[in-house]
């Protein structure tokens, strides 16, 4: 039979009989239709001296034309001295492993290896920049062909939307995929690294505070008087009173909080140190958890979020707070509340400077010392936080507070 013995038309109409039947097009191309009506392109050759078939698709999802030109390539391939069967192996093989090395895949398995090592807020924060960021673009691509330039373009989108430091975050922690691709065989380097100097720098600022006493006194005025939801007015009070990160405080768990020892027990993972952090608790503190308890005390955050309860409240909800309040994101944040209270314990001269910063969960000395000190100097936090909230409730009200001491001039 010539090729092309076949016509669209047939090919349509065609009908399905009680046994299997094949129609011929010619060329080793025929449609078989089985009795269910089902119509299937195939290939019959011979390849080394065997008899193969090659499945080149089903109607009407493969047209007669598009069911051709599959025949004349596998033809071609024949006469090159190739298999054709054997080619759409490979291909299928090809396909199945750069789906399974795109860079979303290969993103998640090394958010999966790396999560245990970092806190909770790191972990999220790196998994949502790159679900929010790059997935939506290239997170299909297989890794290993992905290029400066495509990355570059998805940098610009961020950095186009006013996110530069977003920006700048998304290349280093791609580039901490790209690296983990090529350590497991997944691509060959790393395009994160030619796009150095691609992005204007970092506009670098610190996180505004209020460290004079009477400002930092109207401030607490404000937020004790403050109308908004019981909780946030709650996360601003003791945001005032622990000293402790933003992200700390919206992360807190019910089950973290020991009334009768009168201390929080942060675990190491959600602590930027990468230690457990124990945070004494006054009275006052205890008196806003306790009327924070019976409003969220039915599930496991004490600050849940207002759609899903089982995610934190939102890191902008304090910030958003303080806007409403009348300052401005360059007069106080929620983060400046630390700085607030360590310039100002530090500014005191009642405390040893340790103390103030194991209390703000830093590391305090050399090396060395850091591996044989494992004192947390607790009784004199549990004295400092007492005496800091006495010192909050005098400013709060104006009354006389202690005065910052002055470095002599050198």
């Amino acid at each position: 039979m010539t090729i092309g013995a076949l016509s669209a038309l047939a090919v349509k109409h065609e009908k399905p009989g009680e046994k299997p039947h094949k129609l011929a097009d010619g060329g080793g191309m025929f449609l078989l239709v089985d009795p269910k009506g089902g119509k299937y392109w195939r290939l019959a050759y011979r390849f080394a001296g065997k008899q193969k078939t090659l499945a080149l698709g089903t109607y009407p999802e493969v047209s007669l034309e598009q069911a051709r030109k599959g025949r004349d390539k596998a033809r071609e391939q024949l006469r090159n001295g190739t298999d054709p069967g054997m080619v759409r192996k490979v291909e299928k093989l090809t396909s199945y492993q750069q789906a399974e090395n795109s860079f979303e895949i290969v993103s998640r398995e090394w958010h999966g290896k790396f999560k245990p090592t970092w806190t909770e807020h790191t972990a999220e924060k790196n998994i949502r920049i790159l679900e929010l960021n790059a997935f939506p673009w290239i997170g299909s691509r297989p890794i290993g062909e992905i290029k400066a330039p495509e990355l570059l373009a998805v940098l610009r989108r961020v950095e186009e939307r006013g996110l530069l430091d977003t920006a700048h975050r998304l290349r280093m922690v791609a580039g901490m995929v790209f690296r983990y691709a090529i350590a497991t065989g997944r691509a060959e380097r790393d395009p994160s690294q030619d796009l150095k100097g691609a992005l204007p720098p970092h506009r670098q600022k610190h996180m505004p505070a209020i460290t004079d006493i009477a400002e930092f006194g109207g401030l607490l005025r404000d937020i004790w008087a403050y109308q908004g939801g019981f909780s946030t007015c709650c996360a601003l009070r003791l945001s005032a009173l622990f000293g402790l990160r933003p992200g700390e405080i919206r992360h807190l768990e019910w089950s973290e909080v020991d009334y009768e020892s009168k201390l929080i027990r942060i675990p190491m993972g959600k602590m930027k140190a990468r230690r457990m952090h124990v945070v004494p608790l006054t009275d006052a503190a205890i008196t806003i958890l306790e009327a924070l308890q019976k409003l969220t005390g039915r599930g496991r955050l004490c600050f849940p979020g207002m759609v899903n309860k089982e995610r934190p409240m939102s890191e902008n909800t304090v910030n958003l707070a303080l806007r409403r309040m009348g300052y401005s994101g360059d007069e106080a944040t929620a983060h400046g509340f630390r700085s607030s209270f360590s310039t100002i314990a530090h500014g005191s001269g009642k405390w040893r400077p340790e103390v103030v910063e194991v209390q703000l969960a830093h590391k305090h000395g050399d090396a060395t010392r850091l591996a044989y000190d494992r004192g947390d100097f607790l009784k004199e936090r549990k004295d400092l936080m007492d005496w800091w909230a006495v010192e909050c409730e005098k400013m709060r009200i104006g009354a006389d507070v202690i005065k910052i001491k002055k470095k002599s001039a050198a």
